[in-house]
């Protein structure tokens, strides 16, 4: 029930966000919050996910050959970086599917809504300055945040914390657009529900 809602949820507001909302919010960043380092400084935050998730599976990885076997503790963190890793892989499919130009101009003279008035989906173009949809910083955010979350109940509240600020960094820096932080946010959501429903809910104990 609850992964109908969410994929309902999916369904209606980001569609909604593209044609009613997306414009209007890359309009109000680049008029006043444009060069405001601190929105991407915000965005800063999920750079050290994807190779953090990578260091530590492999190291899990030379660990288990020898014979080690994860406690509770470590494979809660595992998830949450085999989560990570799902998402981005997810999110850089996706964004080739979908070959979205971004709000501004950042990649070599990329088409743009604020330089060119463009904004539109152009399906398998390729290339960087196709590539906003969907935003790969909230996907690999969201991800490790909610499988600690759902992991650790009492981490719920705080987990959210780091996701929030990277979405306010990513809009205010007029990186993307808000449908593409929402879709990252349900590609990043379902990466975690995912792995977490593949893994043993009960592991061996530590050797």
């Amino acid at each position: 029930m609850r992964l109908a809602a969410a994929l309902g949820s999916a369904v209606i507001t980001v569609p909604l966000a593209i044609l009613l909302a997306d414009r209007a919010v890359a309009d109000a960043a680049h008029a006043y919050l444009h060069g405001i380092r601190f929105f991407i400084w915000l965005t800063w935050i999920a750079e050290p996910t994807v190779p953090l998730a990578i260091a530590s599976l492999l190291v899990a990885g030379i660990a288990a050959f020898a014979g080690w076997r994860p406690g509770r503790t470590t494979q809660i963190l595992l998830t949450a970086a085999l989560a990570t890793l799902v998402a981005a892989a997810v999110t850089n499919a996706l964004k080739i599917a979908f070959g979205r130009t971004w709000p501004e101009t950042w990649v070599a003279g990329n088409p743009s809504w604020i330089s060119d008035g463009v904004f539109g989906f152009f399906p398998f173009h390729g290339g960087a300055g196709w590539a906003s949809f969907p935003s790969g910083h909230t996907t690999v955010i969201t991800a490790p945040m909610l499988a600690l979350a759902r992991s650790v109940p009492r981490f719920r509240l705080v987990a959210w914390i780091p996701v929030g600020l990277v979405a306010v960094g990513l809009l205010g820096a007029d990186y993307h657009y808000l449908s593409d932080v929402l879709a990252g946010a349900y590609i990043g959501a379902a990466s975690a529900i995912g792995v977490a429903a593949l893994v043993p809910a009960t592991p061996p104990a530590a050797s």
